[in-house]
């Protein structure tokens, strides 16, 4: 990860953090949202979940309990502060998390809701050395761009996709093209398309931490362009 990026992964002193499932402010980022896993032991090195959200609505603490109490830490990272981007943002509450609790570096995956994950795909494929993997559930990858400018990291980085059936018949030309670059490409993308109208139900939850699990736990390889309905 080129320039300054690069820097803000490095290993640093780890702090213990509560024993108990929480949703609190994180202190050092502006408006963001912490969860700590139940039974949470400081001497293990857990994975991080970077929620991005593209509104006011979603609840951190609600969305993790019913994915999972025990598997991960998550953060919320909080508004950009002013000249600065929500990439910024990013780094800043993987900065502040990692000095707060016991944090694999190798293990950091970006999620996204809706245009907030359009936005984790762009980030992810911008530093794709960084992250484990992204997951975007309902927004689209980013066509117009230059994503894959880092083809040969880009391939080795698993990505998810999860997006309602009504959505995915509304766009029919763009989730194939999406099919078709990944499949030219020879980069790893999952898709999953859902019934319903609920984008964050226990059916897409369960999915993603399922799909995180094996990433994180190499039980399964990752498929390149793989559609499950």
């Amino acid at each position: 990860m080129p320039g300054r990026k690069s820097k803000r992964l490095t290993d640093r002193t780890r702090q213990s953090a509560p024993a108990a499932r929480a949703t609190v402010p994180a202190t050092g980022i502006a408006d963001a949202r912490l969860f700590m896993p139940q039974g949470y032991e400081a001497g293990y090195d857990y994975p991080l979940l970077v929620w991005l959200a593209d509104d006011d609505g979603f609840d951190l603490g609600r969305v993790m309990t019913r994915m999972s109490l025990r598997n991960f830490v998550a953060v919320q990272p909080g508004r950009p502060h002013a000249g600065e981007d929500r990439e910024d943002a990013v780094w800043r509450a993987i900065d502040t998390i990692r000095d707060r609790a016991s944090i694999h570096a190798g293990r950091i995956f970006l999620v996204g809701r809706r245009s907030a994950g359009t936005e984790a795909f762009r980030i992810a494929c911008r530093h794709p050395d960084a992250f484990g993997g992204v997951v975007s559930i309902g927004g689209g990858f980013p066509l117009e761009e230059s994503a894959f400018a880092r083809l040969r990291d880009v391939r080795r980085l698993p990505m998810l996709l999860c997006c309602l059936a009504d959505a995915a018949r509304e766009t029919p030309e763009r989730t194939d093209r999406t099919l078709r670059l990944f499949h030219a490409a020879g980069a790893m993308l999952a898709m999953r398309i859902y019934p319903g109208r609920r984008d964050l139900s226990r059916a897409v939850l369960a999915d993603v931490n399922r799909w995180l699990m094996d990433e994180i736990c190499g039980s399964k390889p990752s498929l390149q362009s793989e559609c499950a309905r």
